[in-house]
């Protein structure tokens, strides 16, 4: 597969022609294998049609993959490239998520790793944070060989209940790195105009306002989350 830059795998996805090879049968909702190819580059993917989405209690049905392109545009906003690629496009099976295969280091312990203090854990904490992931299992790490972590399956985020729920404790109620509090700074100004414009596209507007809510608090208190006590604070299972 041909590297790419971000702009050129958001149009790849986005654009072209999507040839399904297999499915994930583990994951809960319908997850296919696919190649996506046009002009002259092929790069593998991940398509989760809306049309094979499990309904759920908490969350309006048909909703995930918009749920999980906006994880990504938050991503995007804050510079850290924590959620791969991904779009919202129609596909074989109808509309649905595309998003960028990661080559994961099949060599890394899942359960070391979610205990480690790796930096884009820690970046990853504060983005679960802001997008009150309801489900950061250990399985949804992607540790890259060349010593990135990214984190996927983001279809119940967004939520305006307070709904966090992680392996990624260990920074709870640690003061937040002054970059973090920088970043989130100029994300909080972004959901004021270009990055607020573009989830509103993708989630109901309570759970944009729900979403600067949390950035602010976060400023307000300075620190990592800690657990409600409302909500189980760790998925289930856990990997």
């Amino acid at each position: 597969m041909t590297a790419l830059d971000l702009g050129a795998a958001l149009d790849l996805l986005a654009t072209g022609e999507i040839d399904v090879q297999g499915r994930m049968i583990d994951a809960s909702n319908a997850t296919l294998y696919c190649a996506v190819s046009g002009n002259g580059i092929e790069a593998a993917c991940v398509y989760k049609p809306v049309a094979g989405e499990r309904p759920l209690w908490d969350f309006p049905d048909g909703t995930l993959a918009a749920r999980e392109v906006a994880a990504f545009a938050v991503s995007a906003a804050t510079g850290w490239d924590l959620v791969p690629p991904t779009v919202l496009r129609d596909g074989p099976y109808g509309p649905g998520m595309v998003q960028l295969w990661i080559d994961t280091d099949e060599t890394v312990d899942l359960g070391e790793l979610a205990r480690s203090d790796h930096p884009d854990l820690a970046r990853m904490v504060v983005l679960d944070a802001v997008i009150n992931n309801a489900d950061r299992k250990g399985g949804h790490l992607l540790p890259t060989e060349q010593g990135q972590v990214f984190g996927i399956d983001h279809g119940v985020c967004f939520s305006v209940e307070d709904k966090l729920r992680t392996l990624l404790w260990q920074w709870r109620g640690d003061p937040l790195p002054e970059a973090a509090r920088e970043t989130l700074e100029e994300l909080r100004a972004d959901l004021d105009s270009t990055l607020g414009t573009a989830l509103r596209t993708l989630l109901d507007r309570r759970e944009v306002r729900a979403t600067t809510r949390r950035v602010d608090r976060l400023l307000r208190e300075g620190t990592y989350p800690l657990p409600s006590g409302d909500w189980p604070a760790v998925p289930w299972p856990p990997f």
